[in-house]
């Protein structure tokens, strides 16, 4: 994310008409707002990747499933953010045509320039959705997805997969790991230097 220097404090709403109206998208974090970086040629595949599958495996289930565009309301925290892809089952979703308060998957392609802030405090935001059951973090570097579980009491747990199968229980998904990464080029590993 990127701060604007302008920080004239805007309203909820007053965020979602200025976002109707721009070419660039911001994220809402308190009553300012960020624009959103480009992204690179391996976030958008794995991003696809994994929205393709997901709006197959979700077709005809009532679930929806959106891509990048759509806004993630977190209220309690007064913040609007873009996932990578979100997963919805809340009839009452319907009804915000410009984002969604109830998201029961919420899935983040990992870039240098997010990755701390996707593991840290915009996973805390996340975390005080009610409906929130699974968090994903996907890396670009290397095979690896790593999801986050509600589990027992409202703790956390972590799966990691990295071959062979994933599954996504929040929405009764299997797939493979390798096509989450398909048409995807690794950077190469750098070597060890001498000394």
């Amino acid at each position: 994310m990127v701060a604007l220097s302008d920080r004239t404090y805007l309203t909820p709403d007053q965020y979602l008409t200025l976002e109707t109206q721009s070419d660039v998208k911001h994220e809402y974090y308190d009553g300012e707002i960020f624009a959103m970086a480009g992204a690179t040629d391996s976030h958008v595949t794995v991003a696809g990747n994994i929205f393709a599958m997901m709006l197959t495996h979700l077709r005809g289930s009532g679930c929806r499933v959106y891509i990048s565009d759509m806004k993630a309301r977190i209220e309690r925290r007064d913040r609007f953010f873009y996932p990578d892809v979100m997963v919805t089952c809340e009839s009452k979703d319907a009804e915000t045509p410009l984002y969604k308060s109830f998201p029961k998957l919420i899935i983040e392609v990992l870039s240098d320039s997010t990755e701390a802030y996707d593991r840290g405090d915009k996973f805390a935001d996340y975390q005080t959705l009610d409906s929130l059951e699974e968090y994903v973090l996907i890396s670009t570097k290397r095979s690896r997805i790593e999801c986050f579980r509600r589990g027992e009491a409202g703790l956390w747990i972590l799966h990691t997969f990295v071959e062979g199968q994933f599954s996504l229980a929040s929405v009764g998904f299997e797939g493979a790991v390798e096509a989450v990464y398909e048409s995807v080029m690794f950077p190469a590993a750098e070597e060890p230097s001498e000394t």
